[in-house]
């Protein structure tokens, strides 16, 4: 019942002010929506000084116009009263005798002062402040987009999260984009005061002579006194929501209301306090200044001074004392287990600068929560379980860089400056910071101070966090070397966890067919073409079938990659479109005819300078692709296929080479965009 009452609210009580325009209401009634219309106000005042957030007051935008709406029927009903009756009732009568002792020009000069206050410094600033934050919120919108995506793509957030995040990123922009519209209701309304007011004293003073033939003073004292009346009790309550649009619009988000900012970061400082009551007593010095509230003032000032070091020293001395309370550290033990502890070798690592422990400190940003996160994302998306990653700080590095380790060996090294975000684009050179190279894809950027975040997307750039940065190099390095990671334990666990739910697969592979050592080497083999792992039930059946014929270990991940054809297909479509570079039949042919067997796998034996050429025809074809826009995979014979792949995987930077089985297998559409020939480029 409740609930249905306060989705009714709104709508009646707009019906309501509706009526109010056309309707005549009694005094009485009216002295109880002037009350109404002040709290109101006061009650909407006081909420924003207590919100942390401006989106926590969403609805703030559509309760200002209401309130507006409300007002001016307000002031329509008063004025009717006034005019017609010559009584609006006890409030206004009390504001226009009692609030401006009953002067005229007193009345007038409250009331301009309060216009003025309103119409030219609170509303002005308002409107000011509520266009520049929108306008700057709607040019960041594209910034924090991307970055939202980055960090989806990175495995820092999940899909609900960035879901989310959107979400708030759409509702900041319809916030401030609302208030930039709704100020303009409060410089409006500030305009009609004006212009009520005059109209009523011209009115009732034509009235009061013309129609009920009062004396010229007689009519101005009466008629002016209520108009005033009634103009400072709308123009209060309009001040008030002018002070809360202000309050709103220039609300930064924080983690406590704005009483508690304010009073902590003006106590921030024990030497301003005390630089500030020293002067308010010199100031009673000079002669003819009042010395008592000057005095008053400075001793509180420098009372408060003297809390705050008391405080400051009782703090400390509790620091101390835990400190004391620790005691000195243990000496480092040299058991023969802390030394083989330490001897081991961790399987992923990351390795601090001094200055950048501030990473793991347990903040939102946390990176260790970071990488929990990322291990769950490459488990969903190679199948296979990231061991822990090690994380501990290095004297040897150079400040503000980080080393990721696998297996005990560096394999990447980057920066992340404290106090600083990355930003990347191409219109960074107004911005202070130090450039850098994007260690993942290579892109130019400059790391700038974290204050400078929204102007940094004010200009276009992608801005980034330290640790994002971190994550995102560590999931690369990761992906590129996730054939390494994978131990033969990593394989036990896996198969137990696939016979638990498909025991015949496991059954008829292992051990009567292969040993887990001969399904190690195929699942590296199948990760360092960067496929998952996660459909092992397939790729099980896949091997017990090929293992009956032959061990070899290059059959076999070409069986199991036969299984898996359409699913390797479908990473590179394009809607339903897979773009190819072919092989010249007549090359393949020769290709074919110059395989040999070896240690490492099939090789094809051609001379150097045919070698050459046939790289140098793929790089024309793959850069004319890429010219366009648009990415393709490299097809050829299954038998070619893994000696393809060797040639050419350190030469096109991670070309896909895919046989025409696994194209086949899969439904889709085929479009041929470049050939490679041996003496002539590729042609599209």
């Amino acid at each position: 019942m409740n609930r249905n009452l306060s989705k009714l609210a709104v709508p009646m009580g707009v019906v309501g002010i509706i009526l109010l325009l056309v309707v005549p209401i009694p005094a009485g009634l009216l002295d109880v929506l002037i009350i109404v219309n002040i709290l109101l106000a006061l009650v909407i005042l006081l909420t924003t000084m207590f919100v942390k957030k401006p989106l926590d007051f969403s609805v703030f935008p559509s309760l200002l116009l209401v309130a507006t709406l409300f007002r001016l029927g307000l002031n329509v009903a008063s004025t009717r009263l006034v005019l017609g009756d010559g009584y609006a009732g006890q409030v206004i009568e009390a504001f226009g005798h009692v609030a401006v002792g009953g002067s005229i020009i007193i009345g007038a000069v409250v009331f301009l002062i309060l216009v003025v206050i309103q119409f030219v410094v609170v509303t002005k600033g308002a409107e000011r402040v509520a266009e520049v934050g929108a306008r700057f919120t709607l040019d960041a919108m594209p910034g924090k987009q991307m970055a939202i995506d980055a960090d989806l793509n990175a495995g820092l957030i999940t899909d609900v999260q960035a879901r989310e995040r959107r979400a708030a990123v759409s509702a900041e922009a319809d916030f401030y984009g609302a208030m930039d519209g709704a100020s303009k209701f409060v410089k409006g309304d500030a305009i009609a005061g004006i212009i009520i007011i005059i109209i009523n004293i011209v009115g009732g003073i034509a009235i009061g002579m013309l129609q009920r033939g009062m004396p010229l003073g007689e009519s101005v004292s009466t008629y002016t006194l209520l108009t005033i009346g009634d103009g400072l009790v709308t123009q209060i309550p309009a001040l008030l929501m002018a002070v809360s649009t202000g309050m709103v619009v220039t609300r930064s988000n924080a983690d406590s209301e704005m009483g508690s900012d304010a009073s902590d970061q003006l106590t921030q400082s024990r030497q301003a306090l005390m630089i500030a009551g020293g002067a308010a007593i010199l100031l009673a010095l000079i002669p003819g200044m009042p010395k008592i509230p000057f005095i008053l003032v400075g001793a509180f000032l420098i009372f408060m001074a003297q809390r705050l070091k008391a405080s400051e020293a009782a703090k400390a001395k509790d620091d101390d004392a835990a400190a004391a309370e620790a005691g000195p550290a243990a000496p480092a033990s040299e058991t023969t287990e802390d030394l083989i502890e330490q001897m081991r070798v961790h399987a992923l690592e990351i390795q601090l600068a001094p200055d950048l422990v501030d990473l793991v400190s347990g903040a939102s940003d946390d990176l260790l929560a970071r990488v929990r996160a990322l291990r769950r994302k490459i488990a969903m998306e190679l199948g296979i379980v990231v061991p822990p990653v090690r994380t501990r700080d290095s004297i040897d590095l150079p400040m503000s860089t980080y080393a990721i380790r696998i297996a005990g060996v560096e394999t990447g090294r980057g920066e992340a400056p404290a106090g600083k975000v990355l930003a990347l684009g191409d219109n960074l050179d107004s911005l202070p910071g130090i450039a850098t190279v994007e260690p993942v894809f290579g892109l130019a950027g400059k790391w700038v101070p974290a204050e400078m975040r929204h102007s940094a997307e004010m200009t276009g750039a992608t801005v980034i966090d330290r640790v994002s940065v971190l994550v995102t190099h560590l999931s690369s390095l990761i992906s590129a070397n996730a054939a390494r990671l994978l131990t033969r334990e990593d394989v036990r666990v896996l198969t137990e966890g696939v016979k638990s739910v498909n025991p015949s697969a496991v059954d008829e592979l292992t051990p009567s067919l292969l040993s887990l050592a001969e399904v190690q080497r195929v699942l590296q083999g199948l990760l360092a073409e960067q496929i998952p792992i996660n459909d092992l039930p397939r790729i099980y059946e896949a091997l017990a079938l090929k293992a009956k014929s032959s061990t070899d270990p290059e059959g076999l991940i070409e069986a199991a990659r036969q299984a898996l054809g359409p699913a390797l297909t479908a990473q590179y479509l394009d809607g339903q479109l897979l773009r190819v570079i072919m092989i010249d039949p007549t090359l393949e042919q020769s290709m074919l005819e110059g395989m040999r067997p070896s240690e490492l796998g099939t090789q094809i034996l051609l001379s150097a300078d045919r070698t050459e050429a046939v790289l140098a025809s793929l790089r024309d074809a793959l850069e004319k692709v890429e010219a366009n826009g648009l990415t393709a995979v490299l097809v050829c014979a299954p038998a070619l296929r893994p000696a393809i792949r060797r040639l050419v995987s350190a030469q096109a930077g991670g070309l896909p080479v895919l046989s025409y089985q696994e194209v086949t297998s899969a439904n889709v559409k085929i479009e041929t965009v470049g050939v490679v020939r041996v003496g002539q480029t590729a042609a599209a």
